[in-house]
């Protein structure tokens, strides 16, 4: 039996939930981070930050460099407010950002993010943003087929990269982006809607605070009124990381880093 064969049966014999927990500790460390996992269901569960590599899907939890790089990333949307909001200080501020979207929002909203999406990319979030880890093969892959075509019928790119909704990793999840060709990206930093009393000077000042070379940066550009606190905050952060000599780019520009700081190390 080959070692793909036997990943895949493992996988299918423990598809949703169960699976999920066998996948996190497969997580490897990556650069000495001496922080634990942000909360994200089983991204949560892992107990080094780095790459889960399976024989064609890689988990990413940030990017894998040295240099002074960060990704900012917006799930859930579009979303009516929120999206052109964020949009406008990310315009206003020339910073490139990536959007993971749900497909029937961008169904719904696709004219909110016509012409506007250019230096940015775009990822899949599902359709419906569903949790994933209790869905079987056919559901899960089902959610990204659905997405992955609305994404390329409204923005004309055929998307690379997958975020779970939640963070939730169950087997299912694994082997329907394994097929189609996906590379899942969770995340190292997340905006803190809940804290600061709704002050978004004090969400800024953390999110400078505490980003490190290669994170990924977890916010919504779609939910409730207490996200507002991001987008409220979004110009100062921008602002504080390029005073800490960061540079925001997409996460696959974050991803593709990689081999050049591999590179500079190795001579």
């Amino acid at each position: 039996m080959s070692r793909r064969t036997a990943i895949r049966g493992a996988l299918l014999g423990g598809a949703g939930l169960a699976a999920g927990l066998a996948v996190a500790p497969a997580v490897r460390a990556s650069c000495g981070w001496d922080r634990p996992p942000v909360t994200g269901g089983y991204a949560a569960a892992a107990d080094n930050l780095g790459a889960v590599a399976h024989p064609d899907v890689t988990i990413r939890y940030r990017g894998d460099t040295t240099e002074r790089l960060v990704a900012f990333t917006f799930d859930d949307g579009p979303a009516p407010q929120w999206t052109p909001a964020v949009l406008d200080v990310l315009d206003q501020s020339d910073a490139p950002a990536t959007f993971f979207m749900v497909g029937r929002n961008l169904v719904r909203h696709h004219g909110l993010i016509r012409g506007r999406m250019n230096r940015h990319a775009i990822g899949n979030h599902t359709w419906s943003h569903p949790d994933l880890a209790t869905l079987d093969l056919r559901q899960v892959s089902d959610e990204l087929q659905r997405a992955h075509d609305a994404i390329r019928e409204h923005t004309g790119r055929t998307p690379e990269l997958f975020r779970p909704p939640f963070g939730h990793l169950g087997g299912s999840t694994v082997l329907a982006a394994d097929r189609m060709g996906y590379d899942v990206v969770l995340w190292s930093d997340e905006m803190h809607e809940r804290s600061f009393g709704g002050d978004p000077r004090a969400q800024a000042a953390f999110i400078v605070d505490s980003v490190r070379p290669g994170s990924i940066v977890l916010a919504h550009d779609a939910g409730g009124a207490r996200r507002l606190i991001t987008v409220r905050g979004l110009a100062a952060m921008i602002d504080g990381l390029r005073r800490r000599g960061f540079r925001l780019v997409t996460v696959p520009e974050l991803l593709a880093a990689a081999p050049r700081a591999d590179a500079a190390r190795s001579h």
